[in-house]
């Protein structure tokens, strides 16, 4: 049977994810006490794959999920109505992805190279 591969395997945020194990840990702790009942501090030997199919598994009523739902936003109509919290939590989050983009410097390089290439064929 194939294993199958979580967005939080490497315990830092990816670009497509919308959570950062590490700086959201207070998140999921709660999120999985509020949806399961379950402490994880106070599970010593659960399996790491049963960590992520409960992570995996979390509703959005969830505090995890709550924010998850802020985070991944993209109705600009919605996003201008955001509260001031809401809006914290959304700008938050995109200045954390930006930065994490900035410090992937050969993706940024080959993001220029992209970009050089385009502009050329453009404008000759």
């Amino acid at each position: 049977m194939r294993r199958q591969k979580h967005d939080f395997q490497n315990s830092t945020m990816t670009q497509d994810s919308w959570y950062d194990l590490r700086d959201d840990w207070v998140l999921i702790e709660s999120s999985l006490a509020a949806q399961y009942g379950i402490r994880i501090r106070n599970e010593a030997d659960m399996p790491w794959m049963e960590f992520c199919t409960l992570v995996g598994g979390l509703m959005p009523e969830t505090p995890l999920g709550q924010v998850i739902g802020i985070r991944a936003e993209t109705d600009m109509e919605v996003i201008r109505k955001f509260s001031s919290g809401q809006d914290r939590i959304y700008s938050e989050w995109q200045k954390k992805v930006a930065l994490n983009r900035l410090e992937d410097t050969e993706k940024l390089d080959r993001d220029m190279k992209e970009l050089n290439n385009m502009l050329a064929k453009m404008f000759g």
